[in-house]
């Protein structure tokens, strides 16, 4: 009878352990994303900073860890045998939904996961004794969750995403009207004023927030209840005079200091609090195995009244969380992943746009556009220029290779973002409302980021649609959550022991899956990046980049093509859907490389100017040779899907006899530019006459049997072969024009050389 519940808390500790991982992976953006996008200081010791502050902050965490055993649901309702399947059920769900957010690279909330998924448990298992129970009706499901704390965390939610955002706007409007970009020029005064404001809020964000829960609050508690005002004024005083000397005296930039003790703060918040979200669980289920072994009563009969009252945690194992989280920090690729995103939606200069434009950003940019007509129209011309000219940056002469030190933002919306994040959640707190520490810092960044003209004409609706997408998940986490830990209570509940070996083997085989197709990936997305847009490109890095492409597309255009006409031989639909969706990925990454032209040409160094039309041409060839393949998947994968009839053997014959020159043909392309000797390009481009004819005259073979032959009766096969044979001429005609421009380019560059000798 015991064993079986001893696995369980083995289990919990194990799955405690993963959850640290995929859930610091999540939250590091929560407090490392304004260091490192403003680059103030260096990303080591932004690391140390931010590990400081998230080991104190789990050593402090006793406090919240009531969350998990009373907060949500009242555990004198439940056995030990219910709390036992609830916290497993919500562990194992857990750990899944933060790994999927982490794998797409999307921040969301750690607290309401953990919390909707406790709901979502506790509900099931409450339908489940009281549909077992004739005395009771559905209506008892009251007396078994504390409903209040539900409400509680949806109107966190909304809050978080206006006001954050509002309040951030707001600020970080103000801030540059009296910085402006030129903040390395502000007097004296300036400085000290904002850096008093801004560490007296952070300190009183690390003692309110910070420590709150702890015991050593306890012991300063009777000093901050009522005297907010007078701490924070003496707060203000001191840090004034401190930043003062250490701005006149010292020459310290103070924004720097702002961020090092905000990103702390952050830090310190996020684990003194957050913690229960990982670990609170396995903790509740060692207290409950603890009350229960004691009591000696059966595991369905016990009831949980002892997690009803305070239990003090073991510190010990606080610590181990504590360095678990640091590790983490350091070695999370996931966690970068996440910080990406963010930084590059808040990022001050044009990015690699993760998300896609929506019909519901485009509104929104639209209706942006139209108040700022609104304010134009409204505002005298004079105040528009001085507001204007707080925005203009200043310009940087940086050299070209020394561009990628560039940070996303400056130090001053990294300031405002840790100030403000902090402000509002202390308020957040002092009002007992659960704002989330994602929600808030997340919108403030995007706040600032939209005050700062952060989002341009040319970004907007991309940076508007990833706000959105992110928002979207916020919700979508408190609904999935819901839904996924009440249906694996349920299938526990059934189950039992053997129910939850089944879900465990099923979480490891997600989570290895989701780690190998994650690193793949970013595997791809190392090698789709040949060259980095920040380092000059010469005529040679030209020719070495403009190679690689063509190369890689034709390598896959011939195995795509290939792969259609024996699957479409097979009239097998499953491979030609996953043909066309390899085809897709293959047009999304030419579109990719066009959109990078700008980049490109910027690039280029003064000797290579010229290249700049050359490579304009190859992108287009490979464009039009993308869409030729594109072409013949889908029109051969909407035949078999609509069940039509199978091509003729005849035809089918005269396609794999193009297939197998074209593929000779190919290959041979494939081999010169990825060995990038050009001499054999005029022989390729004589042969290609030959194939072509064979086009030529499988398409008049079809012409001549629909005209002579009774049996051809088919207008969709006709329909589908001249389509296929047409496109393919097309495909033949784009890859020699790309091929007779690149034996141009080739030989002006190799005159060039000759006469500089």
């Amino acid at each position: 009878m015991e064993n079986p519940y001893i696995l369980m808390i083995v289990a919990l500790v194990i799955l405690a352990i993963v959850d640290l991982v995929v859930g610091v992976s999540n939250d590091a953006v929560n407090f490392l994303n304004s260091a490192i996008g403003s680059k103030a200081i260096p990303i080591k010791m932004i690391f140390v900073i931010a590990s400081l502050g998230v080991f104190v902050g789990a050593a402090t965490s006793s406090g919240m860890m009531e969350v998990a055993r009373k907060g949500i649901f009242n555990p004198q309702m439940f056995s030990f045998q219910d709390i036992m399947y609830i916290f497993m059920a919500v562990m194992i769900t857990d750990i899944l939904l933060l790994d999927i957010f982490n794998s797409f690279g999307m921040p969301t909330s750690t607290t309401v996961s953990i919390v909707f998924e406790l709901l979502g448990a506790a509900v099931a298992m409450a339908f489940i004794k009281i549909s077992a129970n004739p005395e009771q009706a559905a209506k008892a499901i009251w007396s078994y969750i504390n409903y209040q704390t539900a409400a509680k965390i949806i109107f966190g939610i909304l809050l978080s995403v206006v006001v954050a955002f509002s309040i951030g706007a707001l600020v970080q409007f103000l801030s540059r009207l009296i910085y402006s970009f030129q903040y390395s020029k502000s007097s004296v005064l300036i400085n000290t004023i904002f850096g008093g404001f801004a560490m007296a809020s952070i300190t009183y964000f690390i003692i309110f927030k910070g420590l709150k829960g702890t015991p050593f609050y306890g012991n300063i508690k009777h000093i901050l209840q009522g005297n907010t005002l007078v701490l924070l004024g003496g707060g203000f005083v001191f840090w004034s005079l401190l930043s003062y000397f250490m701005i006149k005296f010292f020459k310290i930039n103070i924004l720097k200091v702002i961020v090092g003790v905000g990103t702390f703060s952050i830090a310190l918040a996020f684990a003194g609090n957050d913690l229960v979200n990982f670990i609170g669980v396995p903790i509740a289920a060692w207290n409950s195995y603890e009350f229960w072994h004691a009591s000696g009563m059966a595991a369905n009969e016990f009831m949980m009244d002892g997690l009803s009252k305070k239990v003090p945690s073991n510190t010990l194992f606080l610590l181990l969380a504590g360095g678990i989280m640091v590790l983490t920090i350091w070695f999370s690729k996931k966690a970068r992943e996440v910080i990406k995103t963010g930084v590059n939606l808040s990022s001050q200069e044009e990015t690699d746009e993760k998300f896609q434009p929506t019909a519901a950003s485009r509104i929104a940019v639209r209706s942006a556009m139209g108040l700022n007509n609104l304010y134009k129209f409204l505002t005298p011309v004079k105040t528009q220029a001085w507001v204007n000219s707080r925005f203009e940056k200043p310009v940087i002469d940086l050299p070209k290779h020394k561009s990628y030190e560039m940070p996303a933002f400056d130090m001053v919306r990294a300031a405002v973002n840790l100030v403000v994040a902090g402000i509002l959640i202390s308020i957040g707190t002092s009002f007992h409302l659960p704002l989330s520490t994602t929600y808030v810092t997340f919108m403030v960044a995007m706040g600032t980021s939209l005050a700062d003209r952060a989002w341009g004409r040319e970004s907007a609706v991309y940076r508007v649609a990833g706000v959105l997408s992110v928002i979207g998940g916020w919700f979508a986490t408190a609904i999935t959550a819901f839904i996924a830990s009440a249906t694996a209570l349920y299938l526990i509940n059934l189950g039992g022991i053997y129910a939850v070996g089944i879900l465990l083997t099923l979480v490891a085989i997600i989570i290895s899956r989701n780690s190998i197709k994650f690193a793949k990936k970013q595997k791809e997305a190392k090698k789709q990046r040949i060259k980095d847009r920040n380092e000059l490109i010469s005529i040679n890095g030209v020719i070495d980049e403009s190679s690689n492409h063509i190369s890689e597309v034709i390598r896959r255009v011939n195995k795509l093509y290939t792969n259609v006409a024996k699957d479409l031989a097979s009239h097998d639909l499953n491979k030609l859907k996953k043909n066309d969706k390899q085809i897709s990925k293959l047009n999304d990454e030419v579109d990719k490389l066009k959109d990078e032209v700008f980049y490109f040409i910027k690039s280029l160094d003064d000797t290579s100017a010229e290249a700049s039309r050359f490579y304009i041409l190859i992108l287009d060839y490979l464009q039009d040779i993308s869409q030729s393949i594109s072409y013949i998947s889908k029109a051969s994968f909407k035949h078999v899907n609509n069940n039509h009839k199978n091509l003729k053997k005849s035809q089918i014959n005269e396609l794999k006899i193009i297939d197998t020159e074209l593929e000779k043909m190919l290959t041979k392309i494939e081999k010169a530019f990825e060995t990038k000797d050009f001499d054999d390009l005029g022989s390729i481009i004589a042969d290609k006459q030959e194939l072509l004819q064979h086009v030529t005259d499988s398409i008049e073979k079809q012409v001549n049997r629909i005209r002579k032959e009774k049996t051809e009766t088919s207008p969709k096969n006709t329909k589908l072969f001249f389509g296929i044979l047409l496109e393919t001429k097309d495909l033949l005609t784009a890859i020699m024009n790309l091929l007779e421009v690149y034996q141009e380019f080739d030989l002006e560059i190799k005159k060039a050389q000759e006469n500089d000798f």
